[in-house]
């Protein structure tokens, strides 16, 4: 199958058959959604507070996220607490990781659903990263790190003996690649934004097919997604003239994008597709092969922890 026929094929999923209510219960289950103060974030905490997990918001904006707080807690009868997180600072991504392990023992589900969308090509991070790939990859990855070790030890203890990592990825993944010399700022970081965008997708998959290899024989369940072309706050860089395009025409409504990584999250079929990719809506399918190479998965990881050895 092409790239651009992979593409359509995802952009117009059949009917879903699984549906929120299919979601188990979650009571005792601890729960961290990053970016979750708005879009697919807020829509997944507001499904899994309804089933009596304990979530965390984990977002750099306070205000917002309180906002969000008080809106889910009139929906659900239940509160989700916020977390800082500052995905675009290693030291804050530091210490958020930090205030969580000083209040929980254990961790079920990391959804790791933040992420950037085209803003402009000079935005860097503190760090002086590609503000795309710092977010979407490096941050998520160094925050995931932090929390493996508890995520090993909740496993032991789960019913299942899982614990899962869901890295939201898009269909943008078709369309990239990794060039090492762009992850940081410089001369050949100065590529369209778009570009930049897809390289930080393909990244996701590498990085949580890694996850999966390196840590699926101790109870880590790590899947990648596209969640499918979704109205949200991600689209806030997009010139106005396109975005008003694609949401009458292209996108679909926000608690769709929640449906696939809520499955990969909570159904207990889910527990058994570590290192698997999905697409929507909640159906198991193919990256792009090349994200698979495990010489390339080794690459991007051994980078990733040089990143981070001294934070």
């Amino acid at each position: 199958m092409s790239v651009l026929a992979q593409w359509i094929r995802e952009a117009a999923p059949p009917k879903s058959s699984f549906k929120v209510d299919d979601i188990p219960d979650l009571s005792g289950k601890v729960i961290i959604v990053t970016g979750a103060s708005a879009g697919i974030g807020k829509e997944t905490t507001k499904a899994l507070l309804a089933h009596g997990a304990k979530v965390y918001i984990a977002a750099r904006n306070q205000s917002q996220s309180e906002e969000t707080i008080r809106q889910l807690k009139e929906t659900t009868g239940s509160e989700a607490v916020f977390l800082k997180l500052d995905l675009a600072n290693l030291k804050a991504i530091k210490a958020a990781a930090e205030e969580f392990l000083s209040k929980e023992t254990q961790l079920h589900v990391l959804f790791n659903n933040a992420g950037v969308m085209v803003p402009p090509v000079e935005l860097v991070t503190t760090d002086g990263y590609d503000l795309q790939f710092g977010t979407n990859v490096l941050g998520h990855f160094y925050f995931t790190k932090l929390l493996l070790p508890t995520m090993i030890e909740t496993a032991k203890t789960s019913s299942d003996g899982k614990a899962r990592v869901v890295t939201t990825s898009s269909s943008g993944h078709l369309f990239g690649n990794l060039d090492f010399e762009t992850f940081k700022d410089g001369p050949k970081r100065r590529k369209p934004t778009n570009s930049l965008y897809c390289q930080s997708k393909f990244g996701n998959v590498v990085f949580a097919t890694e996850l999966a290899r390196r840590y699926g024989d101790q109870g880590i369940v790590s899947t990648s997604l596209n969640p499918g072309n979704i109205k949200s706050d991600l689209q806030r860089h997009v010139p106005a003239i396109a975005r008003s395009f694609i949401n009458t025409f292209v996108l679909w409504d926000t608690p769709k994008g929640a449906l696939t990584q809520l499955y990969a999250g909570t159904a207990p079929a889910a527990a058994e597709l570590n290192g698997k990719y999905l697409v929507p809506w909640a159906r198991v399918s193919s990256p792009r092969k090349e994200t698979q190479d495990p010489e390339l998965g080794k690459k991007l990881w051994n980078w990733l922890e040089e990143e981070v050895k001294d934070i």
